[in-house]
């Protein structure tokens, strides 16, 4: 097969400085090593494209063999009437955005920055596009904590893992792209795997949730985002639920109902972490404009 007719896939991320005291301080070196191994192990049937969307003072986390996109300038502070407690976070349209105005790739993935890939992962990301999806996600496996290092890659390759309730990796073709509702919802606190997958499942001919291949894990599961007490959370959930009631606009009744079930699950699993859960509830029903049963 000619290098001009492979199908070319482009991968984003958002690397960030942290502390070594961050699960992300461990995680981060794994995922970038596991992006290399698994481009290079595809690169003679797969043209894989690597980029981050980082900001300004996190471009030395970077490894050379992502392409660094323009610097990203607005976070979840912009839209916070606090944004002096708000931790800076980057909004998945903004990510998105960077990765289409970079690459003219037939198919684009976003995964979390702490998400490791199989050394097959995109190989068989191009046998299910080969099978016809547009648009798929793929659920992550839990591994053991005792990892540390990309030295430990080898082993981490070998553990079975447990499987995760969440997403947090999604490809998608690119025209799929500017239909796409994503409102002011940002990465790093609940629930924009939702509203991703509701962009997804609406707008693909062809759409699955592949949640049994061993193709991306996790070290550990302590979720400390659903920890913050900053107020991040809760404004997340907010435009998540303006993001999926805008697409239930353009749903037909039976897309309608697909999506108000996941977006009413993870509106009860979200807020059952949070204090004053009859006030939240009332207080989200009321600047979404959402009620129980209705759209």
């Amino acid at each position: 097969m000619q290098r001009n007719s492979m199908l070319t896939i482009a991968h984003i991320i958002n690397p960030v400085m942290v502390p070594e005291n961050s699960d992300l301080f461990i995680a981060q070196p794994i995922t970038f090593e596991t992006m290399r191994i698994a481009r290079d192990f595809a690169k003679s049937e797969v043209n894989i494209e690597l980029f981050s969307a980082q900001y300004r003072e996190d471009r030395a986390m970077v490894p050379s063999y992502l392409t660094k996109t323009p610097d990203l300038e607005r976070s979840i502070r912009d839209i916070s009437n606090k944004p002096g407690e708000m931790k800076k976070l980057p909004f998945i349209k903004d990510i998105l955005d960077c990765l289409i105005e970079s690459s003219n790739a037939d198919f684009l993935i976003y995964t979390n920055v702490d998400i490791a890939l199989a050394q097959n992962f995109y190989l068989t990301i191009s046998n299910f596009v080969e099978q016809g999806f547009d648009a798929f996600s793929i659920t992550r496996r839990t591994i053991s904590n005792r990892f540390r290092s990309i030295d430990d890659i080898p082993q981490m390759y070998l553990e079975k893992g447990e499987p995760h309730l969440g997403w947090d990796c999604f490809i998608f073709r690119r025209n799929l792209y500017p239909h796409f509702e994503l409102e002011d919802v940002v990465i790093g606190a609940p629930i924009v795997g939702y509203v991703l997958i509701c962009n997804c499942l609406l707008f693909a001919k062809q759409f699955n949730l592949f949640k049994e291949e061993h193709l991306t894990f996790h070290i550990g599961d302590e979720g400390n985002w659903r920890k913050r007490r900053d107020g991040a959370n809760i404004l997340n959930v907010k435009n998540c639920l303006r993001a999926i009631r805008k697409l239930h606009r353009n749903a037909s009744a039976t897309d309608r109902k697909v999506l108000l079930n996941l977006h009413f699950n993870s509106m009860k699993q979200v807020l059952a972490h949070h204090r004053n859960r009859k006030k939240r509830v009332k207080r989200l029903h009321e600047d979404t404009g959402y009620r129980s049963g209705a759209v």
